[in-house]
Formats: C-alpha cells, structure tokens, sequence
C-alpha cells in the first residue's frame, strides 16, 4: 500500500503499527509501542513521538529496522527515522501532514534538532565527553582523546582506538568531534565507517565520479573513521585511504580511527597502512573492571533519573563481567520492570533478570582453540599436535596450553594427552613458561588479549 494524502499522519501510523504488530510478540507491542505516534514528516524522515526515555532507547536499538521498513512499505521516500519524548495528541489534537508539528513534552530536555544524528558529520549529539565514564581501563584512551581536541593535527595524529565491541570507543571517537564542532565551529568534522568509505568509493568509480569523492573527504578538518578491520582484504579502498591519510596529514588534518583489534592484527591489511597507523598514538580500550562496572550503572540510571540502590548496583556489576552494552541491557531491564509493576525488582528477581538477559557463554573445544591460535600465528593447525620443536610452533603450542589451563581449567595431563600425547611436565612448564613471560613481554600480552577476544 501506498502513503497517500488522503492519509493524516495519524492514520498512517496506524497502519504501521497493524504491520508491526505481525512481527513482534504482544507483550513486546504493549509494551514498546503503545503510546507511540507521527510528530511530524520532515526531509523525508519521520519523527515518532515516545512516552520516555526508556522506550526511545529501546525501539531506536531493538526496533528501529522493523519500523523503517514498516514505514517504507507504505511511503518508499522515507530515509529515515527519528525518536522524540513527545505527548501523544488527544482526541481532537490530531495534526494534518502539512500542519505545524506537535512540539515536543517538556520532559525533553534538548530541542528537537539535538535528538538526531545531524546528516551534514553524521555525528551522533548523545556522545560526548560528559557522559563518558572514565575508569581504569579506559583513561589512557580518554587521555589521548582530550589531547587531540586540544592539540587538533598537532599531538597523536593519527589518533587510533582498538577495544571490542560495547567497549565504547565508537562513544570516545564521536566526542572528539562533537567536542571540536562545539568549540570550534569553524573546523569541518566528519564520521564515517570504513564500510560506508568503501562504499562511496565503489559507487564512485561505478558512476566515473571518483573525483569528487575524494575531494569530498579532503576538505575535512578532522576525519574520524570507525571500524577499520573491514578494510581487511580491500586493496583499492586501502589504497585510497593511504593517499586520503597523506594528504589530511601533510595538511595538518585530525585524523580518527577506531577498530576492534590492533592494527598490527588486522589481517590481510597493508604495511603501508599499518605503518601510517603506528606514527601516531595507538591505545586500547580494556574491559571494565568491578568498580569502573559500578561507575557506569550509576551514571547510566542517573542519566534516566532512576533511583537503583547501591547493593543492586554492586549485585549487577558483579555478576556482569561483559562490555557495557551488557550492563546497559541489564539496566534498561530493570527500569522497564520497575515502570510496569511499579516497584524496584528484588535481589532474587534481579539475579532471574540478569540470567535472562545475559547470552550464554559459547561451549568452546579445544580444537577450535587450536584452529584460532593457528589462523592468528599463520600456522598449520597439523603442526601443534607433531612432535616439531620449530620455533614458530613452539610458542603458539604453548599458549594453547596456557589457556586451556587458566581459562577452561583442564588438568595439566588431560591438556598434554590432547595435544599429542605430551607428559603432564611438559604442560606445566610451558603454562608457567608463558606466566613468567607475560610480566615482562607487553607484545606478547596484547597478544593473548587478541587471541581471547576472538575465543570469545
């Protein structure tokens, strides 16, 4: 069906929502959508109004395709969709398409325009510096990112921040350049993703306009580009990015990355490249620890003014050891609960919510430990179990055993008979051989963190 005139936004919405309503479950309908409605239609994006923050959130993270594309169906020219806390218009208060639009509840606290990414830098306005948590393990990485909006094209140029996913570096990246474009409106900031500067240049060369896209990225002043392993493989869009770094660098350009590993790691990534990368700052962001965990549920309730008291936020922080996006489910949980019985769950409800909404640890075999720790030294899997004291199988085999024992607690002798058939002795000492090495060798350390991350 078509979006006619003939249709207010009231009625269109409607008939979304009958869409809607064939793919989520009831309870997810009740929940999310009820009191939900079209502010306006503006430049071909559509402005839902919702009843809290809560369920902004929620349907911008868990249901926003189902929407646009349920709004598509019946009006293909949207390009978009937008979330506003915005009163539902009473009976009588309906407005027409071209009418002025339903101005937002005075609960929102930003005008309108600051709800939504702006199209010109595609930054998100929700990522600055003031609701970053700062903890142990990611104030090197605060740091660095303070130092560069001080200091733009002048101090850790390039500036390159490598974590795993929910770990909030795309947050971090994104505050440089709200922060510059706050203080220095005259400098031009851009983000991006590896993926979309891919994809412009692929269409660019298709429509023989490769020209204008790369003076497009040139007149940048800050250029911040998030997940650049997925440049991995893609020799003309490195090659690209090789020439775009030269050219923003001789001309004293920021330039921005974000990844989810070292670049060092990235396979099938060019030295160039690397070597581009490495002339700058290079720091991780590591995963938070117990009191950084509590930090963070604080601000986040705090951000929702919702009131969690202390022992259900060191229960939580306790029992979710994953990234923050993990700590933010769990929370966004709780509120939800508590707005629909009225009252904060207990300790033994807590723990039932927390189960729910973790995913569970994937049952990992050794042989699958082999297979990574092989593809990420670039070594036949074959050569672990042999009996070969090659230096370059040595250490992987060691490692192996290293992890087998500290993160799946096998017994030293079962770790020796599944790989090869070594003696228990062999076992220990290679465990306590990587222990001791591990205090000292720093490259070997970031190592195992990327080799963990991908056993994950």
């Amino acid at each position: 069906m078509q979006y006619t005139s003939s249709l207010s936004h009231k009625e269109l919405w409607q008939n979304v929502l009958v869409e809607i309503e064939l793919t989520v479950s009831k309870a997810n309908f009740r929940t999310w959508f009820k009191g939900t409605h079209v502010v306006k239609i503006e430049e071909g994006v559509v402005f839902v109004g919702v009843p809290s923050q809560i369920c902004k959130d929620w349907l911008s993270e868990k249901h926003h395709k189902t929407i646009l594309m349920a709004l598509r169906s019946f009006l293909p020219e949207i390009r978009g969709v937008e979330y506003v806390i915005s009163k539902e218009p009473q009976k009588g208060e309906e407005r027409q398409k071209n009418t002025a639009p339903v101005a937002p509840s005075p609960h929102a606290t930003l005008p309108l325009h600051e709800h939504y990414i702006n199209r010109a830098d595609n930054l998100n306005p929700r990522y600055v510096f003031e609701t970053f948590v700062v903890g142990s393990f990611n104030e090197l990485a605060h740091a660095a990112a303070q130092a560069v909006v001080q200091n733009i094209g002048v101090i850790y140029n390039p500036l390159f921040i490598y974590a795993d996913t929910g770990f909030g570096k795309t947050h971090l990246i994104q505050a440089i350049g709200n922060h510059i474009k706050a203080t220095q409106p005259t400098k031009k900031v851009f983000y991006t993703t590896s993926e979309k500067f891919s994809t412009d240049l692929v269409t660019a060369i298709q429509s023989n306009t490769i020209a204008s896209v790369k003076e497009k990225y040139r007149q940048y002043d800050v250029l911040i580009m998030d997940d650049i392993q997925f440049l991995s493989g893609r020799e003309k869009t490195q090659e690209e990015l090789f020439h775009l770094f030269n050219s923003l660098y001789e001309n004293n350009k920021q330039i921005v990355f974000s990844s989810d590993k070292h670049p060092n790691y990235i396979p099938k990534l060019e030295d160039r490249l690397k070597s581009r990368f490495g002339q700058g700052m290079i720091v991780d962001i590591s995963p938070p620890d117990h009191e950084s965990r509590v930090a963070i549920l604080r601000a986040k309730a705090a951000h929702n003014n919702f009131y969690l008291d202390d022992a259900l936020i060191e229960q939580i922080a306790a029992t979710v050891e994953g990234n923050i996006r993990d700590l933010e489910g769990v929370l966004n949980r709780i509120m939800c609960q508590t707005q629909l019985k009225g009252s904060v769950p207990t300790p033994e409800e807590l723990k039932s919510l927390i189960k729910d909404s973790i995913k569970p640890q994937k049952n990992i075999s050794l042989k699958e430990v082999v297979k990574i720790v092989a593809d990420f030294y670039d070594i036949d899997e074959s050569s672990i179990y042999e009996k070969t004291r090659k230096k370059e199988v040595v250490k992987p085999r060691q490692l192996i055993m290293y992890l087998m024992r500290e993160d799946f607690h096998i017994s030293y002798p079962a770790i020796g008979q599944k790989l090869g058939g070594r003696d228990h002795t062999t076992v220990i000492h290679s465990c306590e051989k990587i222990k001791k090495e591990l205090q000292e060798d720093t490259a070997l350390q970031q190592e195992l963190y990327q080799i963990r991350a991908m056993l994950k």
